[in-house]
C-alpha cells in the first residue's frame, strides 16, 4: 500500500501502470484499488471518489498512449 500526501495525478497514474495491482491511499481524497494497471471503483463511492477515478484512468490512458 503506498500513501501519498498530495494528490499529484501524473505521479499517481505513473504508479498505478507499473505496479497494475495494489492499493493506495490519497491524503484528502481517501483509499482506491487498482488492478490490471487501472483504478477500480469503489462499491460506495461519493463525488470526490468517482472524479478521483476518472481522471486517474484518463492519465493512465494517456501514459499509455505515448507509450505506444
Amino acid at each position: 500500500m503506498r500513501i501519498f500526501k498530495k494528490y499529484f495525478p501524473a505521479l499517481i497514474a505513473k504508479y498505478v501502470r507499473t505496479f497494475f495491482r495494489g492499493r493506495l491511499y490519497i491524503h484528502g481524497r481517501g483509499g482506491y484499488e487498482f488492478e490490471n494497471g487501472k483504478v477500480v471503483m469503489p462499491p460506495e463511492a461519493d463525488q470526490v471518489h468517482r472524479a478521483t477515478v476518472q481522471e486517474l484512468n484518463h492519465k493512465i490512458a494517456e501514459i499509455t498512449k505515448k507509450a505506444a
